[in-house]
């Protein structure tokens, strides 16, 4: 099973941390509210702990449940803290209206966040596509994204003790894709199919 860390005490942070628990993963908590950190991991229960903001995580995989625009400074904030990390970002930047990505280049909040990760960290996409009500109540296929193969294979390891299904979509420029395809469920939930209950996932057809 996996050591993970989730910076942030949100739904996310909760969603995943319940599932992790549930898998026999290691769960530790962190965020700038001490007070809201200590309560999630008791929450959590399984033997679920709070580390101090800023200190090094406890965890081999560092899950950075935040917004889109936290993602970068928290990363760069912690430095040296996540060497040798495998650091997980789940965020989607979408703009304001949400009909297109808070970007002006073909970039990604993973590929920003690993400009500034220290040496020997490894940045992966993963989860962005998938609604909060689908990860709790459903079985969805995870898409990854990564540069670094060995962060990339932890956090496979990680899905799959969540009785989830990790598909590699390729190196870290990929995360822009993903990003992408967050966007995409967004038109779907308001538009094709019309609600949120739902994920998008690959049918593999052999004949």
């Amino acid at each position: 099973m996996s050591s993970i860390t989730l910076i942030g005490t949100g739904n996310m942070a909760r969603t995943i941390g319940t599932l992790a628990v549930a898998g026999g993963n290691t769960v530790e908590v962190m965020g700038r509210d001490q007070a809201k950190a200590d309560a999630l991991a008791k929450a959590l229960g399984g033997g679920a702990t709070s580390g101090e903001w800023g200190a090094v995580p406890a965890g081999d995989i560092v899950i950075t449940a935040l917004l889109a625009d936290g993602v970068v400074p928290v990363v760069a904030e912690y430095g040296a803290a996540l060497a040798g990390k495998a650091i997980v970002d789940i965020s989607n930047p979408f703009n304001a209206t949400v009909d297109g990505l808070a970007h002006h280049e073909e970039t990604s909040i993973a590929q920003e966040a690993a400009k500034v990760a220290p040496a020997g960290a490894g940045v992966v996409k993963a989860f962005n596509t998938i609604f909060r009500g689908v990860l709790e109540q459903g079985r969805p296929n995870v898409f990854l994204a990564g540069d670094d193969a060995q962060a990339k294979a932890s956090v496979a390891a990680f899905v799959e003790s969540l009785g989830l299904r990790p598909l590699d979509v390729g190196g870290l420029k990929m995360a822009h894709w993903l990003e992408g395809m967050g966007l995409v469920t967004m038109g779907l939930a308001g538009n094709g199919v019309g609600h949120w209950d739902f994920a998008l996932g690959v049918d593999e057809f052999t004949g």
